[in-house]
C-alpha cells in the first residue's frame, strides 16, 4: 500500500477540503468558488461513491419506476464540478482526520493506496447511514440499505435478478413507507414490519392509523409492534425469511426503513464535539465548534428545534442545501447563518399526502410542556367543488399562552403543502389565535372558505384560554 503527502496549495491559494460529495459538500464547494477564484481558494473535495449533487429523497420514486432514469436524479455531474475549478475525487474515502496537522487521510477506493492531504479549511459533510441492527442474517445477500444512488442501484439490481416476489420492509418510517410504495409498483408482494403501535412514528399514533389504513388498502401488509430477530438465510446465502418473536415473513428482497443515524465516526476519532443524538455539534454560521475553520453540514449534524428550544438530528436534503450554502458563504469570505429548523416533513404513500411540522404530543411532554391538541376533518377544496378530498388535521398549541407548538396533516390531493402554513406560523412564534386572521387565499377550487389548517387554529384558540369549555 503507497502513501503519499501532499502540502497546502502550491500556487499559494488557501485549500479547502470537503468531505462527502452530495448535497451539504458540493453546495458548500461551489457557494465557495462563487466567491473566490482557483488563484484565491483551491478546493479538493472526496467522495467515496460514483455519483455527486444527487437527490437522495427521490430514491424511491425511481426504485418504483416513476422515475425512468437515475440521471434524473443528478443535479450537477462531477464533470461539470470539475469544469468549475473543483478537484473532485470519486471512489476515495477519508479514513482519518488530523485536526492537529489540519490535513486528512484518504484512501482509493479501488487501489486501496492512501494519502495526506492538508488543508487550510475543512468542511465535514459525510451525511448519514442507514441503521443496520446487528441481527442474525443482517449481511445476507438481498438485504439492503437505502441512502445513496450506489444503494439505490444494488438494489434494482436485485429486484431485476430475484425470482421471487415477495418484500420485506423492516421500519415503517419515511424511507420504509416510500419503499413499501416503490415494491407494490414493482410487482411485489409486500410486507412492512414496525416496531411502532403505528407507520411513521414522525406522528402521533392517532394520525399514523390514517396512514396504516392507507397502505393496507394499497395491497401492503402491516405489521405494527413487532420487533425483527433474525433473518434466515439459504444455503446460497441469500435471505429467505424476516422472523419476529412471533412469526416468520417469507422475503426473496428485505428493505431496511428503520431510519439512519449521523455518519460521524470520523468526527468522533478526531475528537469533535458530538450531541446527544450523535451529530456534529456547530455555531450558527455551521462551524464546529471550538474549532475556526472547520464547518459540517447536512446529515452528519444536529440543528435547532426553534419549538423546543433542544437540538435535533433531522435527514433531510432542504436543510443539506441551505447549510452548504451558508457555510460556503462562511468559507469564501462573507457571512451567513443557519438560526434552526421547525421539523417540517412531507410525504405519501400511493394518493395519501402526509406532512408535520413542530412537535408531536410526546415531544412537547419531553420538553415538559403544557399543551391542548385538536384534530378537525375538513376537505381540500369547498365541498360542493368538484374533486374535493378529505383531510384530517391535528394541532398542538401552549396552554394558556396560546403558542403553536405543532401541525399534523392527512390527506388526499391539497393536504401536504398545507404544512408550510404552519411551519411559517412556528417560524414566526404565532399563537393559534393570530392565525386564525391570516390573509389566505380562497377560491373554490383551491379552499374551503375556512382553510382546514385555520378551522384547526380556531378551535384550538377556544381550548388554550383559561377556563375556555
Amino acid at each position: 500500500m503507497s502513501m503519499s503527502r501532499t502540502s497546502r496549495g502550491s500556487n499559494g491559494a488557501e485549500r479547502l477540503v470537503v468531505i462527502g460529495g452530495d448535497a451539504a459538500g458540493m453546495s458548500a464547494a461551489s457557494q465557495a468558488r462563487r466567491l473566490k477564484g482557483p488563484d484565491e481558494l483551491e478546493i479538493v473535495a472526496f467522495e467515496r461513491g460514483h455519483f455527486t449533487s444527487y437527490s437522495a429523497c427521490g430514491i424511491p420514486y425511481w426504485v418504483g419506476g416513476e422515475v425512468s432514469d437515475r440521471d434524473e436524479l443528478i443535479a450537477r455531474t462531477p464533470q461539470e464540478h470539475r469544469a468549475r475549478g473543483i478537484d473532485l475525487r470519486l471512489r476515495t474515502e477519508v479514513t482519518e482526520i488530523d485536526v492537529e496537522e489540519g490535513r486528512v487521510r484518504a484512501r482509493d477506493v479501488d487501489s486501496g493506496a492512501e494519502s495526506w492531504t492538508a488543508y487550510d479549511k475543512l468542511v465535514i459533510a459525510t451525511g448519514a447511514r442507514p441503521i443496520r441492527p446487528d441481527l442474525p442474517g443482517i449481511d445476507a445477500l438481498g438485504v439492503h440499505g437505502v441512502q445513496t444512488l450506489d444503494d439505490g442501484q444494488d438494489l434494482l439490481d436485485t429486484l431485476t435478478d430475484t425470482r421471487g416476489r415477495r418484500a420485506v420492509v423492516v421500519g415503517a418510517g419515511y424511507i420504509g413507507v416510500e419503499m413499501a410504495e416503490a415494491l407494490i409498483n414493482r410487482g411485489f408482494e409486500v410486507t412492512v414490519v414496525n416496531r411502532g403501535r403505528e407507520p411513521m412514528s414522525t406522528l402521533d399514533p392517532d394520525m399514523g392509523r390514517l396512514v396504516h389504513r392507507a397502505m393496507e388498502a394499497m395491497g401492503i401488509t402491516m405489521v405494527n409492534d413487532a420487533e425483527v430477530t433474525k433473518l434466515h438465510m439459504g444455503a446460497d446465502g441469500r435471505v429467505r425469511a424476516v422472523a419476529t418473536a412471533d412469526a416468520e415473513y417469507p422475503a426473496d428482497v428485505v428493505v431496511l426503513g428503520i431510519g439512519v443515524r449521523p455518519e460521524t465516526a470520523l468526527a468522533k476519532a478526531a475528537g469533535l464535539p458530538l450531541g446527544k443524538h450523535g451529530g456534529l455539534l456547530t455555531d450558527l454560521a455551521m462551524r464546529v465548534r471550538g474549532h475556526e475553520n472547520i464547518w459540517a453540514g447536512g446529515d452528519c449534524v444536529e440543528v435547532l428545534d426553534l419549538v423546543s428550544g433542544r437540538e435535533r438530528h433531522i435527514a433531510l436534503g432542504t436543510h443539506a442545501n441551505k447549510h452548504g450554502q451558508i457555510i460556503g458563504a462562511n468559507v469564501g469570505g462573507g457571512y451567513a447563518t443557519f438560526p434552526g429548523v421547525v421539523g417540517t416533513a412531507v410525504s405519501k404513500v400511493c394518493d395519501l399526502e402526509i406532512a408535520r411540522t413542530g412537535l408531536r404530543e410526546k415531544d412537547a411532554r419531553r420538553a415538559g410542556l403544557q399543551f391542548e391538541t385538536v384534530t378537525i376533518e375538513s376537505t381540500s377544496r369547498a365541498g360542493y367543488y368538484p374533486s374535493a378530498s378529505p383531510m384530517t388535521v391535528k394541532m398542538l398549541a401552549e396552554r394558556r399562552t396560546g403558542r403553536l407548538l405543532g401541525v399534523q396533516i392527512v390527506g388526499r390531493e391539497g393536504a401536504g403543502k398545507r404544512v408550510d402554513i404552519a411551519a411559517v406560523a412556528l417560524t414566526a412564534g404565532m399563537t393559534v389565535e393570530q392565525m386564525t386572521a391570516l390573509d389566505l387565499g380562497y377560491a373554490p377550487p383551491f379552499s374551503p372558505v375556512w382553510d382546514p389548517v385555520l378551522v384547526a387554529a380556531r378551535k384550538a384558540a377556544g381550548r388554550v384560554v383559561r377556563g375556555a369549555p
